[in-house]
């Protein structure tokens, strides 16, 4: 897929990030996905190591609206592709054709929860396996985990540990199963489970999903400061850009 840089950070444009992504699993080509949104460019900016792992991923998808701004501004034209929606999609079509998955994050029960509704909604698939997010710390359920997905290989693995930890945790550990699709999915697990509510339809049609998270947990006002800098920057880049007629470039 063509790449296109956000702020120096590299995107992958594609009509169809599923229909990519399904293909790369029914052929075994090992992938890590990345969900970009102005906040993770952000940090990308500050942390060397999360650039270089996002510079490295097979498909990095444009998850937030700042993103698809920001590229609608530089004559790129590409639909929001929320990693929710991606991987419940992936997961519809891992029922039908018989793919397993692999459910990593969040606290502990979380992911059990998760199985359990997923059951009720498409009872043929195959979830090879559930763990907690918080073993980090614990060697020994570290080993746990990394044996039991080097057992199972599963086709999707879905971690749920939070940016940027599980973007570094999953480029450290892709290798148990070279073969499989890994997606970082944040606090989608908690969605999924019915601990919590995603924004209604509304908010997420107008780009405004956001401002719903930031009111029902405005604990995250400090993370949504990363928003006006990345506008500024954004502006300034394409002012920048239109005075010498250049094109933006990613960083050598």
């Amino acid at each position: 897929m063509e790449q296109f840089p956000i702020l120096g950070v590299p995107l992958h444009l594609s009509a169809d990030y599923l229909g990519w992504l399904q293909q790369a699993c029914l052929e075994g080509r090992g992938v890590q996905v990345v969900t970009l949104n102005a906040e993770m460019v952000m940090q990308a900016r500050q942390n060397p190591a999360l650039q270089k792992v996002i510079s490295e991923a097979e498909c990095v998808v444009p998850d937030g609206a700042g993103v698809v701004l920001y590229l609608k501004l530089h004559g790129k034209v590409v639909k929001r592709c929320p990693g929710i929606e991606l991987a419940e999609k992936l997961v519809q079509w891992a029922e039908s054709t018989g793919k397993t998955v692999f459910l990593l994050g969040g606290a502990k029960g979380v992911c059990e929860q998760v199985e359990r509704r997923w059951k009720q909604c498409y009872p043929n698939l195959r979830i090879v396996g559930t763990h907690h997010g918080f073993f980090l710390a614990d060697p020994t359920q570290t080993q746990a985990v990394a044996d039991k997905l080097k057992a199972e290989q599963p086709d999707i693995v879905l971690v749920g540990l939070g940016v940027p930890r599980q973007e570094l945790w999953i480029a450290q550990h892709r290798h148990l199963c070279p073969h499989s699709l890994w997606i970082g999915v944040g606090g989608s697990l908690d969605i999924w489970s019915g601990n919590k509510e995603r924004a209604p339809q509304w908010f997420r049609e107008n780009n405004l999903e956001w401002l719903y998270r930031l009111y029902r947990e405005p604990w995250r006002w400090r993370r949504m400061l990363a928003l006006p800098k990345f506008a500024l920057l954004a502006l300034g880049q394409l002012f920048k850009r239109r005075g010498n007629g250049g094109h933006p470039r990613l960083p050598d």
